[in-house]
């Protein structure tokens, strides 16, 4: 590999963001054609492809190598910028692979309260699947329930969130009237964030020796699948956030007041410090402090 050119690193981070040449080529004030030579350029210089031409447009595996650098080299001289010219201080952007369920509950206050001195670009993912983001290089940190840290970030323990199986009091006469078991598990109608959420499945491997497959609702929205239970669409899995002032009005009823499933999370984040990121990464500790086990 040759010396890496910063423009070429720059509109490969603009291709893979913006989804197209074109669309990068707007973001960078140049024409298609020179982010196309850029990127030929930076691809030659590696041996290799780094940008599958798909729509939208995707890094390759050896990409998102590059597309790390990229944005690592991009907070570098952020920072440089913002030393040498303390009255030019444009607040750098944060990309964030955050989970649903914290996003909805106890991140955003936290993010709030850095309101002028970073912009956060947030990609909702489920907390199995954020530490893909890392790997990617789409993110520079993420809230993750992988405790292995990603190569070249850094790994902290947050807390536990613990779930309860929760629906509304109509649904509970109607499809536990005699309590819960296997057998009435399997018929009554779950909730489900989407195709990747293990919440459920992980309960009810708890009250069954065999698979359980009952009717799905999919309602991919954390808010929403929190309303969708309480206007007794079906049971779900809710963290204490989400049910409490619903038990508390009579709204919700815990279904199976012994039975939980605990999900630790891990914050991880670049290796690489930049003041932003560790303000960042400082208020989401703290939070999570407040709201975690």
């Amino acid at each position: 590999m040759t010396d890496v050119d910063l423009s070429q690193l720059r509109a490969l981070a603009a291709v893979v963001d913006e989804g197209s040449f074109d669309a990068a080529a707007s973001a960078l004030h140049l024409t298609p054609s020179a982010v196309s030579q850029r990127i030929k350029a930076l691809e030659q210089s590696a041996g290799r492809v780094l940008v599958r031409r798909t729509k939208p447009t995707e890094a390759t595996e050896a990409g998102h190598a590059y597309l790390r650098l990229a944005r690592q080299v991009a907070a570098l001289v952020q920072d440089v910028r913002v030393e040498v010219d303390p009255d030019d201080q444009r607040p750098p952007t944060i990309p964030l692979a955050i989970n649903g369920d914290s996003l909805a509950t106890w991140v955003l206050p936290a993010l709030a309260a850095l309101s002028g001195t970073a912009y956060f670009d947030v990609r909702r993912e489920d907390e199995g699947r954020t530490a893909d983001l890392l790997r990617s290089g789409t993110v520079m940190a993420a809230i993750t329930s992988d405790a292995a840290p990603v190569q070249g970030c850094r790994s902290t323990r947050l807390g536990t969130m613990r779930y309860r199986p929760m629906a509304s009091p109509e649904f509970v006469a109607e499809w536990f009237p005699g309590g819960v078991d296997a057998a009435s598990l399997a018929r009554a109608p779950v909730v489900v964030f989407d195709r990747s959420d293990d919440l459920q499945d992980a309960y009810l491997r708890q009250r069954s020796r065999r698979p359980l497959h009952p009717p799905r609702h999919h309602i991919p929205a954390s808010s929403q699948f929190a309303d969708a239970i309480t206007l007794g669409l079906g049971w779900g899995m809710l963290p204490k956030e989400q049910y409490e002032e619903g038990e508390r009005a009579g709204r919700l009823l815990g279904i199976d007041p012994r039975r939980h499933v605990d999900v630790t999370l891990y914050w991880q984040q670049w290796a690489l410090q930049t003041p932003a990121l560790e303000t960042t990464a400082r208020a989401i500790r703290e939070a999570a402090a407040d709201h975690l086990t």
